[in-house]
């Protein structure tokens, strides 16, 4: 088998470079993809920037993407790959490169995942500059060599990669469509009062407003437990013995620990820095099962006198954002955070909200684990596929991993 490279240059048909200015910012219009939402050949939904729509053909006078482009983060940070997957129409931010393979040399698919490949991500590593943050230029990006075998190679190793990604990004669509009908729910009964049997429930007052009779109103510090008290900061050193495989949380990449040990359960995470949630200003909110690190930038919570799942609900429903301070740094302090009003209903509700929410819950854990053991798998066959290791030449994908 030919395993000969190819300098990524002499390999594309269009290698556009979106570094520069940064573009005007919006509360809505164009969705503007940044570098920090391009990882591990997706692009996150979140968090979502937008440049006003009629500026959109002046800032991407240099080329519009196209389906299966392939983005190259050059910095902040550096080497991050995604496809371009969506139809919708996108603007794409500074420390962006796209790249548009010449389908007479590369197989498209194949480019992006062996952009992923230790051999290519040291090659970047080594044309990089920087010292405190490394970054790429598009000369030195283009040097970069690029593992050219057969085209009927690299679209079978395109094929049985990308089959891992698609379904990795179906149970992601439906890790989303059920956190929406959980929040919906949750709306339909604890804001607007529409609860089974709430016609023959009257409305009393309270600190929250009117709520229906035998309901408490209460604040999340009386009906959570917080653990932030409880981390202690780890160093360098012992991040890296104490990180083991497990997932960590929060918005920069420093571990803390509880007593020693990591997170494990079912937690609440509570954001402190003005992260995006739902497209407006407001915390990361997140509801995480397992063991994981989280780091002193967010905080970690479980229910008490309601369940921690009923608690998610409650905070996508509530404006957060109006418990943010700070210009310069956003942060929720943790006396602002147990100040978030939240209406406790009675026993009887309480049950049948949660039997009611609870399997939605529980299918959105199971395929967050699927798709856990998914990237795991395709991890670690990228490399062995794209360099040839394992040979699939003869192999017939038709109907596989389905």
């Amino acid at each position: 088998m030919n395993r000969d490279t190819v300098p990524l240059e002499e390999a594309m048909s269009a290698i556009i470079d979106y570094r520069g200015k940064t573009p005007p910012k919006s509360d809505r219009g164009t969705w503007l993809v940044t570098a920090k939402v391009v990882k591990n050949g997706f692009i996150a939904e979140e968090p979502k920037e937008y440049i006003p729509s009629e500026d959109y053909d002046t800032w991407m006078r240099r080329g519009l993407p196209e389906i299966g482009d392939v983005l190259v983060t050059t910095e902040a940070p550096m080497g991050q790959v995604a496809a371009i997957r969506s139809t919708a129409e996108i603007a794409l931010a500074q420390r962006l490169i796209l790249l548009r393979a010449d389908s007479t040399v590369l197989d498209q698919d194949f480019l992006l995942y062996s952009m992923q490949t230790p051999a290519v991500q040291n090659q970047l590593r080594a044309r990089a500059t920087g010292t405190t943050v490394l970054g790429i230029k598009q000369s030195e990006l283009r040097k970069v060599l690029l593992p050219a075998p057969a085209l009927r190679i690299q679209q079978s190793v395109g094929r049985a990669l990308r089959a891992f990604d698609d379904l990795i990004e179906n149970n992601r669509r439906r890790i989303e469509i059920l956190e929406e009908m959980a929040r919906l729910l949750y709306r339909e009964w604890f804001v607007h009062f529409r609860f089974p049997g709430h016609a023959a429930v009257e409305l009393v007052d309270s600190e929250l407003g009117p709520i229906p009779e035998g309901w408490d109103a209460r604040t999340l510090g009386e009906v959570a437990e917080n653990f932030d008290r409880k981390r202690v900061p780890l160093s360098k050193m012992q991040r890296a013995k104490k990180q083991g495989s497990y997932p960590y949380y929060g918005a920069a990449k420093i571990f803390d620990y509880v007593d020693d040990f990591i997170f494990d359960g079912e937690y609440l995470l509570l954001g402190e820095d003005g992260t995006v949630v739902d497209g407006v200003g407001g915390p990361l909110l997140q509801l995480v099962k397992g063991k994981f690190w989280c780091n002193n930038h967010a905080h970690v919570l479980k229910g008490t006198a309601a369940s921690t799942r009923r608690l998610w609900c409650a905070l996508h429903a509530y404006p957060i954002a109006g418990h943010v301070t700070g210009a310069a740094q956003p942060k929720i302090t943790q006396a602002n955070m147990n100040r978030i009003p939240i209406v406790v209903p009675d026993a009887e509700t309480s049950k049948k909200f949660d039997e009611a929410v609870d399997p939605m819950i529980d299918l959105w854990f199971n395929l967050e684990r699927q798709n856990g053991v998914l990237r795991e798998a395709r991890d670690l066959l990228l490399p062995r596929l794209v360099s040839g290791e394992l040979d699939v030449s003869d192999l017939d994908l038709d109907g596989a991993l389905v």
